[in-house]
């Protein structure tokens, strides 16, 4: 039985159905996310209260966890992966990191009883577009690995950085009190998620060019 049980991992190993089964596992961790950003922008926004979007954000942070630890336990038992297991996981790893970038976000938007701000949107209008291209190219990974990098590379067109510069820059042009030092924390913290947005990039295409170039 256990002999029959490692045939068939390994046909599915070289058939590449444990290729396309761990992509769609990053894909369901990149969902997660995506659904954080959008929890943040409400909260942000002033569509959904902060407490609200706390609640919510630790069920979205379950989730992604649920596919992170998913992922890990399968790639101990494949004999292939997308790329290499090191690159994959490290993909995982920073988006996960995303992930918790925006639930502090959010806990601290309520904790700090933030005002909603129009200076937030940017910068989570540019998350979300990156976390868009992320996916596709994790989508296209197992079947057309170049693309895919191509892909991943267009996640850091939208600019997390340079809007977040922006976003602060306005803040302090203007009177510098308590709000304006909260903002700037919060703004951080999406500042964070972008940093960690651009090292699953990385990842990616690192893992691209170490197998296929």
């Amino acid at each position: 039985m256990v002999a029959d049980s490692r045939i068939a991992a390994l046909v599915r190993d070289l058939s590449g159905r444990t290729d396309q089964a761990l992509a769609s596992l990053v894909v369901e961790q990149l969902a997660a996310t995506a659904a954080g950003v959008r929890l943040a922008r409400s909260a942000a926004a002033g569509e959904l209260a902060p407490a609200v979007a706390r609640q919510r954000m630790g069920a979205v942070e379950h989730e992604g966890d649920a596919g992170r630890a998913l992922l890990v336990k399968r790639l101990r038992r494949s004999v292939s992966s997308p790329i290499d297991r090191e690159d994959l996981f490290r993909l995982s790893r920073a988006v996960d990191d995303v992930l918790d970038a925006l639930r502090d976000f959010v806990r601290e938007f309520d904790l700090f009883q933030a005002a909603p701000s129009p200076a937030y949107a940017p910068v989570l209008d540019a998350l979300a577009a990156s976390l868009d291209h992320l996916s596709e190219a994790v989508r296209l990974l197992p079947a057309a690995p170049r693309r895919a990098a191509d892909e991943a590379l267009l996640a850091k067109k939208p600019g997390v950085r340079p809007r977040y510069q922006h976003a602060v820059a306005d803040l302090l042009g203007g009177p510098v009190d308590a709000d304006t030092l909260r903002d700037t924390l919060l703004l951080g913290r999406l500042d964070q998620a972008g940093t960690s947005l651009a090292a699953a990039v990385d990842a990616l295409a690192d893992g691209v060019v170490k197998r296929f170039q």
